[in-house]
């Protein structure tokens, strides 16, 4: 365990496939508690980075008094859809189960997650109790993966649609990492938060907070206004925050720029609001 500050960092293995564990980055206020907590899903197109990706992010969250649980998970090549969403869902029951040995409040337990992060964790908040997702057994656990709210950064709530964009423009890098994490396109519709509103599934609404750049060239021009519609009329709660001339992941690019550090103080204000 390292200290910084105000507060304590340290690894933990919360999950394991085979002889292979997965760990998370566990952030944790010092002080009186229980606290809120988040779990944070990192972006990377479904196939890159890892818990560390936005370091920019967690430890103000954390400094505000919030836990944040970083994740690993599994991704292409050892795994496609939808392993890393039960992955995800598994680890927002995880500080549930545990929230005594670390000094969480149950009830306020969120998600957090950035680009394709942003994606997977926004399908696991609507759908908490798929079978598919909720498929990993937590030993001696009743709780479930439903989620108190969620803070989304440039998410790719609509994956067939960016699909269909990026094979359009000829980016290659990104057609590719669709195709090694989803499938096919049917899965692409049915795991699309975008879709799954518009189709008038049955789903858990959290608050949600989205943090959209206006140059940003990894989203459709719309994705972001899309959804906040979409959320508003079936029913959910959702505060959209444009950031004009940013591009994507504009936070972790510069962590130090004012629209990045405006962002990080937006989603640390979202999360505190949600825990009182």
């Amino acid at each position: 365990m390292s200290l910084s500050n105000d507060i304590r960092v340290e690894d933990i293995e919360h999950l394991r496939h085979g002889g292979k564990p997965l760990l998370a980055r566990l952030y944790r206020p010092r002080g009186d508690g229980p606290f809120p907590a988040v779990v944070e899903v990192h972006g990377g197109a479904w196939t890159l980075n890892d818990r560390t990706a936005n370091v920019a992010i967690h430890e103000p969250l954390a400094r505000s008094g919030v836990v944040v649980m970083a994740i690993d998970f599994r991704m292409p090549p050892e795994a496609k859809y939808p392993a890393a969403v039960a992955d995800i869902n598994f680890a927002i029951r995880w500080p549930k189960h545990h929230a005594r040995e670390f000094d969480i409040r149950p009830a306020l337990v969120g998600g957090l997650g950035t680009s394709s992060g942003g994606h997977q964790m926004m399908l696991s908040a609507l759908r908490p109790h798929d079978p598919r997702y909720a498929a990993l057994p937590l030993p001696g656990a009743t709780e479930d993966a439903g989620v108190a709210f969620v803070a989304l950064c440039w998410p790719i709530n609509d994956p067939l649609a960016r699909y269909r964009m990026v094979k359009a423009n000829g980016n290659t890098r990104l057609a590719q990492a669709h195709e090694a994490y989803w499938p096919d396109d049917a899965a692409m519709e049915d795991a699309n938060p975008q879709l799954i509103l518009e189709r008038g599934e049955k789903v858990a609404l959290p608050p949600v907070l989205l943090l959209q750049g206006m140059k940003d060239d990894n989203v459709t021009p719309d994705m972001a206004d899309r959804f906040t519609a979409s959320y508003r009329a079936a029913g959910g709660h959702i505060e959209l925050h444009k950031f004009a001339g940013q591009p994507h992941a504009f936070i972790a690019r510069d962590p130090a720029a004012p629209d990045a550090v405006k962002a990080v103080e937006t989603i640390v204000d979202f999360v505190r609001r949600q825990a009182s």
